[in-house]
């Protein structure tokens, strides 16, 4: 493409986010606030969106979410299971699941799916749980969480279950330097992301694709 293109795309980007933005109800704000105040910065909110897009296309019922600082994430997650099923959110940070109970308990008013915040380490909590009772795995976070998971969703996901690593193109983070597509980035989350994608999309027992919607999303769906 020439730099046109280039350029058009940057708009078209900043455009989706900004439409997306403008949609957020009152309690994605709130928890987009609430979390900037505790210094968790929060991600794009038309990655969110697609999330929960995503969620009710699969009409889940069970899902994962690792490492989520990212409270938005978590209330698009919520609103997507329409008040049945559950949602795990696992966090290794007292700050971050601290912030995750508070707001699950804001949320226990409005909505009848069941709500458990986990406070583990992933490779600790994940081998503990029920094979093939997951629909949907959302990943964030720092590195060591992609890995971990990326190990056990074979065997926690249903057949046609999907996982979701978000910020694949490492833009977030006070190490980032360019990122996934910078080669000189050898920070610890950029060296993570790229053995990662090579490693989700040439497993058999997965179909995936990588996507630009916020800093990057992978998309893996179980075989």
């Amino acid at each position: 493409m020439d730099k046109t293109s280039y350029a058009n795309l940057a708009r078209a980007w900043e455009y989706v986010e900004d439409h997306a933005y403008s949609r957020q109800t009152q309690a994605l704000l709130d928890a987009r606030e609430q979390a900037a105040q505790c210094g968790l910065a929060q991600g794009s909110a038309a990655q969110a969106q697609l999330l929960h897009t995503l969620a009710c296309m699969m009409r889940s019922t069970s899902v994962i979410t690792i490492g989520s600082g990212s409270l938005v994430e978590i209330v698009q997650l919520v609103d997507a299971l329409h008040g049945t099923g559950q949602l795990t959110a696992v966090d290794s940070s007292t700050q971050g699941i601290a912030l995750i109970r508070k707001m699950f308990f804001a949320l226990s008013d409005t909505t009848q799916t069941t709500l458990r915040a986990v406070n583990a380490p992933v490779n600790v909590f994940l081998p503990r749980l029920n094979g093939t009772d997951y629909d949907l795995i959302v990943v964030s976070g720092d590195a060591a969480n992609y890995l971990d998971t990326f190990a056990q969703a074979p065997r926690l996901l249903r057949e046609h279950g999907v996982i979701v690593f978000t910020d694949m193109l490492a833009f977030e983070g006070d190490e980032a330097n360019g990122g996934v597509p910078n080669p000189a980035d050898r920070s610890d989350k950029a060296v993570v992301m790229r053995q990662l994608l090579d490693m989700v999309q040439d497993d058999d027992r997965f179909e995936a694709s990588l996507t630009p919607t916020g800093t990057g999303l992978l998309i893996a769906v179980k075989r």
